[in-house]
């Protein structure tokens, strides 16, 4: 396990592409229960290398009913995001994760993590990329089936505060989604 996270920290292979370089964030485990996979680190989280080191980070601690202390306790929960360097910045946001990490890392961190109980999809392209023709036509449709998809997938919408307008208007997620996260989460981690 060691040598695998010693080779992905020096990962390169898009650094040409990325606006501000090369800088691998995850965080493994061969006794993790949860992975968590995301679209990519954010700017704030490049600076300070810790995964979801953020506001995203903050909603989705509080959306799985845990604190940094067990959040970033590796044998419990691996981070694992689609692409695991910041993208860039785009016009609108962010730039979509790359797409070289996932084929190239994602399978060879599956096998080793032999506890996982569970795998959170966070966002639009963890979910089509393991979901595959198994999503629904809208990520709002993919997280209203999320029982679709248990128990070896939990389907979230990304928890950025960009996504505040749609947390408003799908008030359900909160009352009937988040419930059933923490209750999962509180099981695998007990």
């Amino acid at each position: 396990m060691n040598n695998l996270i010693t080779e992905i920290s020096n990962c390169t292979v898009c650094a040409a592409d990325l606006q501000l370089g090369a800088r691998p964030i995850f965080a493994i485990h061969p006794h993790s229960k949860i992975v968590v996979i995301g679209q990519a680190p954010g700017s704030i989280v490049h600076q300070t290398g810790i995964p979801w080191d953020d506001k995203s980070g903050e909603n989705l601690r509080k959306w799985m009913g845990i604190d940094n202390d067990i959040f970033y306790d590796t044998s419990k929960i691996a981070i694992m995001p689609m692409g695991f360097c910041y993208p860039g910045k785009g016009k609108i946001g962010d730039l979509p994760p790359r797409k070289e990490c996932a084929p190239l890392w994602h399978n060879t961190i599956l096998n080793l993590l032999k506890e996982v109980e569970l795998t959170l999809l966070i966002g639009k392209y963890a979910q089509d990329y393991y979901l595959k023709k198994q999503a629904q036509r809208t990520l709002t449709s993919t997280v209203k089936n999320f029982k679709t998809y248990l128990p070896q997938y939990f389907v979230l919408p990304h928890p950025s505060p960009r996504n505040n307008i749609w947390m408003a208007k799908n008030r359900w997620f909160e009352a009937e989604v988040l419930p059933c996260l923490k209750e999962k989460v509180r099981e695998i981690l007990k």
